[in-house]
């Protein structure tokens, strides 16, 4: 009995971390972020930031590895070419316009498909956090 219950109380000790992840929209004077993280720790799989207004946003990958000069962005049936660039953590940012038709689709769709030097990511926000993308998004825009 006692087995089972510290059984059942590491499995939930266990999903409680992998459901720690979420969506949050960060405002600090004129800079925006939007981070995919455990919140009050350094856990992060993505990032969207910008300087409000400025009509440009960079989107940040986690654990992406190498990076080419420019990298493919993909929503629904929107691409785009952009440049980026891969920092010694293995994160990879690529730039976004926001009034670009891959925006809006990310924003519509929740997911954003991220390709450079042979490798492969997504971006992905669930309906409950679509809000907070599209509110990222009109505070960005130029």
């Amino acid at each position: 009995m006692i087995l089972a219950i510290v059984a059942a109380a590491s499995a939930l000790a266990v999903q409680g971390f992998q459901d720690g992840w979420t969506w949050t929209l960060y405002e600090d004077g004129g800079t925006l972020v939007l981070a995919h993280e455990i919140p009050d720790t350094e856990h992060l799989r993505a990032t969207l930031e910008c300087e409000a207004g400025s009509g440009a946003a960079t989107v940040r990958v986690y654990g992406f590895g190498d990076a080419a000069e420019f990298s493919q962005l993909r929503a629904g049936q929107a691409t785009a070419q952009s440049q980026s660039d891969a920092d010694a953590d293995g994160s990879l940012g690529v730039g976004l316009r926001i009034d670009h038709p891959v925006f809006a689709a990310f924003s519509a769709s929740g997911r954003l498909d991220v390709a450079s030097a042979g490798r492969a990511g997504a971006v992905t926000l669930d309906r409950a956090n679509l809000a907070k993308l599209r509110r990222f998004g009109e505070l960005c825009a130029g």
